[in-house]
C-alpha cells in the first residue's frame, strides 16, 4: 500500500490589496513586467509583448497595450482590483474601437454575472478575428511562501467552433479545393501530433492553407510551418515540400533584424547541426532562414514521418533562435526596409 504523505501544506488566499493597493500605481506595472504578462498569455494561449501602458484612448487611458506576436495585431488588456462594474465595460469597448484592438482582455478580481454574460454575447455577436476575455486574478500562498498569482479563465470566445462551423460550412458548400481540404486535415493531425509529443512550441488552429504560424516572442519575427502540395483544380503549386522557418517580417526593422541574426550564421548554424537556407530578396520586406525537405503531400501513409520532420526542425529552430530575437536591437534606421 502507498504511503501517503503527511506533511502537506494547505493553500491560503491572499487579498490582492495586500500585494497591490493601488492598480495604477501597482497592479498595471506588475502586470506589464515580462515574466506576468508571459503568465497572463499563458493563460489565453497567446504570446503578448508590451507595446505601453497607459495608453491615451481620446480623453481616457487603456491599461496596457501589447501586440500578439505571431500576427501582430493588437490585444488590450483592462484590469481592475475590484468586482467588475458598468464603468469598465464601456471603457474597454471605447478603447478597443479607438485602438482597432482584435483582443480584448479584462482582467478582474471578480466578475459579476451580467459583466460574464456580456462577454460571452460580444464573443457570440461579432465576427471571427474579434475576441473578448475575461480573467480573474487570485493570490494564494503556503504557509509562509511567497504569494503566487494564478489567472482563472471566466468568459472566452468560441474559436473552436467558429473555425470548425466555418471550415464545415465551406466543406459542405464546396468552397474548399479538394488541396484545401488536404491542408485542413494535414494542420488538424499535425497539432495533434505535436500535443501528443509535448513540443517546446503551441500549435495554432488548424486552417486550410500552406502554413501555421508559431511564436517566438518578438513582434515581427515568427516561426512557420510550411505545407505545399499540387492543386490538381488550380493546376497549381509552389514546391511540393514542407518546410521550417524563421520568418522576419517586422514593418519597420526586418532587414536590420536579418543582419544581426546573419552576423552569426556559423554559430547559428553549429548549433543548429546542420546548413540552413538564408533568404534576403532587395526588393522585398520579408526575409525568411529555413530548412525544407521535398514530400508528397498527398501521400497520407507518411504524414506521420513529416509530421516529425517538422517537429523537431522547429524544436531546434526555437532553442537556437529565440535567445537571439529576443535581444534583437531596433536601433537602425527604420527608412531602410523596403515594403513587400
Amino acid at each position: 500500500m502507498a504511503t501517503i504523505p503527511k506533511n502537506l501544506g494547505r493553500l491560503e488566499r491572499v487579498d490582492l490589496r495586500d500585494v497591490w493597493t493601488t492598480e495604477a500605481g501597482d497592479f498595471t506595472p506588475w502586470l506589464a513586467e515580462e515574466q506576468n504578462i508571459a503568465l497572463l498569455g499563458d493563460t489565453i494561449g497567446i504570446e503578448l509583448e508590451v507595446e505601453s501602458q497607459e495608453k491615451s484612448v481620446g480623453p481616457f487611458r487603456a491599461d496596457i497595450l501589447c501586440k500578439d506576436t505571431s500576427n501582430d495585431t493588437w490585444v488590450l488588456i483592462e484590469n481592475q482590483l475590484e468586482r467588475t462594474d458598468h464603468v469598465h465595460l464601456g471603457q474597454l469597448i471605447t478603447y478597443a474601437a479607438g485602438l482597432n484592438a482584435v483582443t480584448i482582455v479584462w482582467v478582474a478580481h471578480r466578475f459579476a454575472d451580467e459583466h460574464r454574460a456580456a462577454l460571452d454575447w460580444l464573443n457570440d455577436v461579432t465576427g471571427e478575428g474579434i475576441e473578448f476575455f475575461g480573467l480573474e486574478v487570485e493570490l494564494w500562498k503556503i504557509g509562509n511562501s511567497l504569494a503566487a498569482p494564478k489567472f482563472n479563465i471566466v468568459s472566452s470566445p468560441n474559436d473552436w467552433s467558429k473555425t470548425a462551423s466555418k471550415a464545415a460550412k465551406a466543406a459542405e458548400a464546396g468552397n474548399l479545393t479538394p488541396t484545401q481540404q488536404l491542408q485542413l486535415e494535414f494542420w488538424t493531425a499535425f497539432r495533434e501530433y505535436v500535443e501528443t509529443k509535448k513540443a517546446s512550441f503551441k500549435p495554432t488552429k488548424a486552417y486550410p492553407q500552406t502554413w501555421m504560424t508559431l511564436t517566438l516572442g518578438k513582434s515581427g519575427v515568427v516561426m512557420t510551418a510550411i505545407a505545399s502540395a499540387w492543386d490538381s483544380e488550380s493546376q497549381s503549386y509552389d514546391k511540393n515540400e514542407i518546410r521550417a522557418e524563421i520568418e522576419i517580417n517586422n514593418r519597420y526593422y526586418a532587414k536590420h533584424f536579418y543582419q544581426q541574426l546573419s552576423e552569426a550564421k556559423d554559430e547559428i548554424e553549429s548549433e543548429f547541426g546542420e546548413p540552413l537556407t538564408w533568404y534576403n530578396p532587395e526588393d522585398k520586406r520579408t526575409c525568411r532562414i529555413y530548412q525544407r525537405l521535398t514530400v508528397d503531400l498527398h501521400d497520407r501513409d507518411r504524414w506521420p514521418e513529416y509530421h516529425e520532420w517538422l517537429r523537431t526542425k522547429l524544436e531546434r529552430l526555437r532553442k537556437v533562435f529565440r535567445p537571439r530575437v529576443m535581444q534583437l536591437s531596433t536601433s537602425a534606421p527604420s527608412g531602410d526596409d523596403a515594403d513587400v
